[in-house]
């Protein structure tokens, strides 16, 4: 096989970033002389984290389509018009064997660009609901590659594989010592764990349903790894001064996300579908709080996939102050409905997600 070309576009968030850099990398792992090229949104974060796993990228000026009604509809249709322009420019210097599209405001103009192009193209959706910009892309690509059932309702039925989302290797493959993870945290093995993560930047609502149960949570034998988040670290600290619950473990960020896990006995999280396909494949009974603040509220519908399953738990953003800690301490003492929550939701993981979608890329490239 002649030395592959390869673009892929797309980001915005971890949950766009992390895919597309899986692929890259299981890519360049089966052919170690392929050439990458990334494309995203200028001043959005692939653009730090993608040179960061060791990939070029350049950066189009686009960006989202404004909610309501403004001066920054004339801004967006500028934006879009130059991206458009540029991505014509870099698909006729790059002149790729395929396109990936991965989701968020570059891949757009990218695949569009691609495919008047002739350039193979596939989409990876990893939302159970379809944004806008893929939508409108699938019907010009080859193949769409999706990580939930049903999604024939956004998308032509012949195009779709069903590969799941790839999930950080490291995760996959740690083979852990839950002493020396106790260790790490400073925990009591004797006693559960709950893991509650927002992001790396945090979730405003998950820390206030943990500030607004310290006494339940002091009450408690449960021991609380809490991930607040960089943007609320500070304030949180503050607030709970030297009064703190002894149980309660604050961190800014995570960084052994590996060892985390293999302790929390639940964890409570957002609804994105990066962290979802995470907790799948590691079998852990969550409780999720879907945010609201996202397009077209696809979290809700992730969150949905999975109680429909009865895989997962879900508290609604507004309900969480009041619901979420009573809720988490009902569950760690019903034994048999976490026993069920794990079973369940290991059914919906899908191991080999970045290997399924790069033989979907491979047999395009070849067809």
């Amino acid at each position: 096989m002649k030395k592959l070309k390869v673009i892929i576009s797309g980001g915005g968030t971890g949950g766009h970033i992390f895919p597309a850099i899986s692929i890259a990398n299981e890519l360049k792992e089966r052919f170690p002389d392929t050439e990458f090229l990334f494309v995203g949104a200028l001043g959005k974060m692939e653009m730090e984290r993608v040179p960061a796993a060791g990939y070029h990228i350049v950066g189009l000026p686009v960006m989202g389509f404004p909610r309501k009604p403004s001066f920054k509809m004339l801004t967006f249709f500028l934006k879009l018009y130059k991206s458009m322009r540029m991505a014509r420019k870099v698909i006729a210097g790059f002149k790729p064997d395929v396109a990936i599209g991965v989701g968020g405001f570059a891949s757009g103009p990218v695949l569009k660009a691609a495919v008047r192009k002739g350039v193979p193209a596939v989409l990876q959706e990893q939302n159970s609901y379809a944004g806008v910009t893929n939508k409108v892309l699938s019907v010009d690509v080859d193949k769409i590659c999706v990580a939930y059932p049903h999604m024939e309702r956004y998308f032509p039925a012949k195009k779709i594989v069903f590969t799941g989302n790839p999930i950080r290797k490291n995760l996959i493959e740690a083979i852990v010592n839950k002493s020396e993870a106790y260790q790490f945290f400073g925990l009591d093995e004797s006693k559960p764990v709950v893991l509650i993560i927002g992001g790396s930047l945090g979730a405003r609502t998950l820390n206030e349903s943990v500030m607004a149960s310290l006494q339940l949570i002091r009450n408690s034998e449960v021991q609380i790894i809490w991930q607040t988040g960089s943007f609320y670290y500070k304030e949180m600290l503050e607030r709970l001064g030297n009064s703190g619950p002894e149980n309660l473990f604050p961190m800014e960020f995570v960084s052994r996300m590996d060892l985390a896990y293999a302790l929390a006995d639940v964890v409570i999280s957002r609804a994105g579908a990066g962290t979802i396909s995470e907790l799948c494949l590691l079998a852990k009974p969550c409780i999720l709080v879907p945010s609201p603040n996202v397009a077209e509220d696809h979290q809700t519908k992730n969150a949905m996939a999975l109680v429909e399953n009865q895989a997962a738990l879900l508290i609604k953003d507004a309900d969480s102050k009041e619901q979420l800690m009573k809720e988490t301490f009902s569950l760690l003492a019903d034994k048999q409905r976490l026993k069920s929550l794990s079973e369940n939701i290991k059914q919906l993981g899908r191991p080999n997600a970045a290997k399924d979608i790069v033989d979907v890329i491979l047999e395009v490239v070849k067809t």
